[in-house]
């Protein structure tokens, strides 16, 4: 029911704002967003909460990424509250083999327009600077304790118009504390037409400094949003031009990390089939193991289980995204989630096709 609902453009469209109106003037619609898109693509409202989903995951040799996601903040509080969060996310994945890796967004430990600044080159206010500071100790803080108690851990993409000022972070950190192994990973978002060359541009880096390199490898979240500021802007749009150019900067992607596989670290964050299939056998062809531990496979809670679940029998190293968080506070993840799967063409479509097969095969089964 849920998936059929997302295949209604007008419901997304018009979901999202009622949603959110209903939050601000206190309408009982709570517990209906946790019952359903919730409780689809989210493990709980707390880190306990998540627990039962995470020892289900692992039964079938699955892990969780743990991943609050709460963003768009503006109080320094805040930002503090959430640093707190994702290294208690860190300290509950030391020595867990549920949790192979946590993550963070840098737009839940700053301010968007602050970061959107930096990254323009604009100058900074004697306030901004200390502001920045803040953030960039926030970041080294969660860092520091991953590279302390040996977690991986993510630093998600953005928007494009804050994505340099973020890269300018992830190096940072990856260049202090990915030293004997790839601790911190920056993310790659393939829909973006320059982002191949970023990539070999940021592994040379990386070898030229001498550190290791991890990169988590994704299509995107942001396409409409790029596509409406570019096209209101006057400036081109930095999306690939169609979904053949995004599969093949992904493909080409993939390639290039298992061919340099000695210095980097990869996870293959994907709902493609295809993808999927011809990472498996490009790490045959380099004569790797299914289980290394430089490459993972990953897909989002509530998504694209038949990949997962196949993948991980087969002994392949696979963790699905967990969010977690209050459910008002999410409600931009979720937002996403919906947006981004319309189409009858899109994830949502898919979904709901291979498991309307799937029921139709269990009928015909009895």
């Amino acid at each position: 029911m849920l998936f059929k609902a997302i295949g209604y453009n007008w419901l997304v469209n018009a979901g999202p704002a009622l949603v959110k109106t209903a939050f601000i003037l206190r309408l009982p619609i709570k517990g209906l967003v946790k019952a359903t898109v919730f409780k689809q693509f989210c493990g709980g409202e707390s880190m306990h909460d998540c627990d039962a989903t995470m020892k289900q995951l692992f039964d079938y040799g699955i892990g969780s990424i743990l991943d609050y996601s709460v963003e768009g903040k503006e109080a320094e509080q805040e930002f503090d509250h959430t640093m707190e969060e994702t290294i208690a996310t860190v300290q509950k994945a030391k020595g867990n083999k549920q949790i192979p890796f946590c993550v963070f967004k840098v737009t839940g430990l700053a301010r968007f327009d602050l970061l959107a600044k930096v990254n323009a080159g604009q100058s900074l206010t004697h306030e901004e600077k200390a502001e920045f500071s803040k953030v960039e100790q926030r970041i080294e803080r969660i860092c520091k304790t991953a590279f302390d108690n040996q977690v991986r851990i993510f630093i998600d993409a953005e928007e494009s118009w804050i994505q340099d000022a973020i890269d300018g972070l992830a190096a940072q950190m990856m260049q202090k504390f990915n030293v004997s192994r790839a601790i911190v990973f920056n993310t790659i978002q393939l829909y973006r037409h320059d982002r191949l060359a970023y990539l070999k541009k940021s592994y040379e880096h990386a070898r030229h400094q001498g550190y290791y390199y991890g990169v988590k490898l994704v299509r995107g979240a942001y396409m409409e949003k790029e596509r409406e500021r570019a096209t209101k802007m006057g400036y081109t749009s930095p999306i690939q031009p169609d979904k053949a150019a995004s599969d093949w900067d992904y493909d080409e992607a993939l390639k290039f990390c298992t061919e340099h596989i000695d210095f980097m670290s990869l996870c293959a964050g994907s709902h493609n089939e295809n993808s999927s299939q011809l990472l498996v056998q490009l790490m045959a062809q380099k004569g790797l193991a299914n289980n290394d531990e430089r490459v993972y496979f990953s897909q989002l809670f509530g998504m694209s289980d038949h990949i997962s679940y196949n993948l991980s029998a087969a002994g392949y190293n696979v963790a699905k995204y967990l969010p977690y968080g209050p459910v008002a506070a999410v409600l931009p993840y979720l937002i996403r989630r919906a947006q981004e799967n319309t189409s009858a063409k899109g994830q949502a479509g898919r979904e709901l096709t291979l498991i309307t097969n799937e029921l139709r095969r269990r009928r015909l089964k009895q």
